[in-house]
């Protein structure tokens, strides 16, 4: 059984993925009102990663350090795809970012799995942040000329490929 912290950020996953399934449910459309929801909750797990779980994690353990680094760099190309208005090929390399960095969190010895050495009132005061944590404001969607790189960019930074559909 892992921690509530550990529960609480896969069930997260879980949610983002119904969203985003609902947005894309009909074949070659785009349901914005899901994909909203999608947006923003995803942003509040960023943050909620980067600003609670992360540094508690490092705390825990100084070994988690390149995993840590590698979930970050997953984070810039994340967001910098949410940068711009959905579209097939954004939606595709999402999800094949997602996949690999979900996984990486979630199996069994990943990421999350560090919290599981939380105990007691640690792990209540941790699972209460993440809780409380507000939601990230989201920007405008930005598709002038030039960002559609700039995104392209992260993601190969971050050693994906983007998915030209």
């Amino acid at each position: 059984m892992h921690s509530l912290p550990f529960q609480y950020l896969e069930n997260d996953h879980n949610q983002l993925e119904d969203f985003l399934n609902q947005a894309t449910a009909i074949a070659g459309e785009i349901d914005m009102e899901p994909y909203d929801k999608f947006r923003r909750g995803l942003l509040r797990h960023i943050s909620i990663e980067e600003k609670i779980a992360i540094p508690t994690i490092l705390q825990i353990t100084g070994n988690a350090v390149e995993d840590a680094a590698r979930i970050r760099s997953d984070h810039g190309a994340i967001g910098a795809l949410l940068v711009m208005s959905p579209t097939a090929s954004i939606i595709a390399t999402l999800r094949s970012i997602l996949e690999v960095h979900n996984a990486m969190e979630e199996k069994e010895n990943g990421f999350y799995s560090l919290l599981d050495n939380i105990t007691g009132t640690d792990e209540e005061d941790l699972l209460q942040r993440m809780h409380l944590a507000p939601e990230v404001p989201a920007s405008k969607y930005n598709d002038k000329q030039g960002v559609l790189d700039a995104v392209k960019r992260a993601v190969v930074r971050s050693g994906y490929e983007f998915i030209e559909m």
